[in-house]
């Protein structure tokens, strides 16, 4: 398997232009070394759902260690005829010196946290927002689209199958990506399964089929060619007269006499539900009670979870387009804003953008983010947003409070506190573990299962608090009062 880290992809260029022309103004106007802090976060869940995952920090990681302006890079900004030459000279000598937290890949997040931050010099911190949100936000969605279809399979296998529907090769294979950290067995897309080792399936196409002279001869042909691997596509022509009758034929003549079972058969047309039911009594009553049903087709959550309830026989789902581009909401609209301002004394000055429409009115400050969860069920109690120089006492009991209705308030004992965020760089330098892409998937779905079922609900899910500390709430509040004309 090729590592990604031994990939050297240069994407300095990949910043929105005024990231580029603010980065000249503020070094002209003497802010070069100016440290500040900027967070990454995300307004709400998209389908209306109770959480997101978090997903695509180990490309921003890549990104930062491979950052740097080439001669063409700069000759490039030269011709634009409106930087400064100082501060071209500044970029081709280019180093990243900040500090950088985030929130693990796999870890379900909720709107206004601070899943990033950035603490470093200002044309740095700068430089850098176009990768971390778009890094973030495409992965996240795809990982939250897919967990959603993952659990509406109930058990069930889940099979992305998206690539060749992906907006471009990078929509694919870190789609791909995403999906298997959301709890998908495996993908469509080889690249994937070469460079990050997530399992790449697939059987047949309707092509196939239509070469040969008979379905009988495509099947026959399939089953010798890869006879310990074979699924069938049963759909070409008529899955019940045809199809399934067909592959039992193949399956007795041969595979069982050379001392193989069938993997199973894919429905991908017609009234799945219907036919899975026809197709696993067929295969029952000819023997094959092992040979599995995979369904796939324009696939979603919501219509994995009716077919299930209307009893359809599938075993596995193989799902496209609209996880892929999670088509039902493909915008995940995470934001990088501005928190705080340090001086050369290290004091840190709290900035606030402040907007008529509240939900854009952002939280002052250096952060941290951290998960509170009941020590006697191992659930999680409410997020909590904190001054950076908080403690929180677990041998105390704690009050909490809905920032936007105060008056809700909840007092807390026996409780684990968890800081939910990770330090990745360290005055410029990776201090990152790089994790197995397994491993991130195991412990995605071991997150998720710390979530009571209602903030889980696909339609109208439990509001899942992520609360301010009053400390923190009271600086906000001051900064909008102070701001207000």
């Amino acid at each position: 398997m090729i590592k990604q880290s031994e990939v050297k992809t240069n994407l300095s260029m990949l910043t929105d232009f005024y990231e580029i022309t603010m980065g000249n103004g503020y070094f002209t106007n003497g802010f070069k070394d100016r440290i500040v802090y900027f967070d990454m976060f995300f307004r709400h869940v998209p389908n209306e759902g109770g959480y997101a995952i978090m997903a695509g920090v180990q490309q921003i990681i890549d990104y930062i260690d491979n950052l740097v302006f080439t001669e063409e890079d700069i000759e490039y900004l030269r011709s634009c005829k409106i930087f400064n030459e100082e501060f071209l000279n500044y970029l081709a000598n280019f180093k990243f010196t900040c500090d950088v937290w985030a929130v693990p890949e796999g870890t379900p997040i909720f709107p206004v946290e601070p899943i990033i931050t950035v603490r470093g010099p200002i044309i740095q911190a700068q430089l850098i927002e176009t990768m971390i949100l778009l890094s973030v936000n495409h992965q996240s969605l795809i990982a939250t689209k897919s967990n959603r279809i993952v659990r509406a399979a109930d058990g069930r296998a889940v099979m992305e199958f998206g690539s060749r529907r992906a907006q471009g090769p990078d929509g694919a294979i870190l789609g791909a990506r995403a999906a298997y950290i959301g709890g998908c067995c495996g993908t469509a897309c080889t690249i994937c399964d070469r460079d990050y080792g997530v399992k790449a399936l697939g059987t047949m196409a309707h092509s196939w089929v239509q070469l040969f002279d008979s379905e009988l001869d495509a099947f026959r042909a399939y089953a010798r060619e890869y006879p310990s691997q074979c699924t069938l596509l049963v759909d070409t022509y008529n899955v019940l007269k045809s199809g399934i009758p067909n592959a039992i034929k193949v399956f007795n003549e041969e595979l069982v006499p050379n001392g193989y079972r069938p993997q199973g058969i894919r429905i991908d047309s017609g009234d799945i539900t219907y036919l899975s039911k026809k197709a696993r009594k067929m295969l029952d009553e000819a023997g094959f009670e092992d040979c599995k049903i995979c369904a796939s087709n324009s696939l979603d959550e919501y219509i994995i979870r009716d077919m299930l309830m209307q009893g359809a026989c599938v075993d596995s789902f193989g799902v496209g387009e609209r996880l892929i581009t999670s088509s039902s909401e493909p915008v995940f609209g995470g934001v990088y804003k501005l928190s705080g301002v340090e001086d050369e004394n290290g004091n840190i000055t709290p900035k606030i953008k402040i907007s008529e429409n509240v939900s854009k009115i952002t939280t002052p400050g250096f952060k941290n983010l951290w998960r509170l969860y009941d020590r006697e069920t191992g659930k999680a109690i409410a997020d909590l947003i904190t001054m950076n120089d908080e403690v929180i006492d677990e041998t105390k009991p704690y009050e909490i409070f809905d920032p936007d209705h105060i008056w809700k308030r909840k007092v807390i004992k026996n409780f684990k506190a968890v800081n939910l965020r990770k330090k990745i760089f360290e005055n410029g330098k990776n201090i990152s573990k790089r994790r197995e892409l397994k491993d991130i998937r195991k412990y995605c779905l071991e997150q998720v299962d710390t979530l009571w079922d209602e903030v889980k609900r696909f339609e109208n899910p439990h509001q899942y608090y992520v609360d301010l500390s009053q400390k923190l709430w009271d600086e906000k509040n001051c900064l909008i009062s102070e701001h207000s004309f």
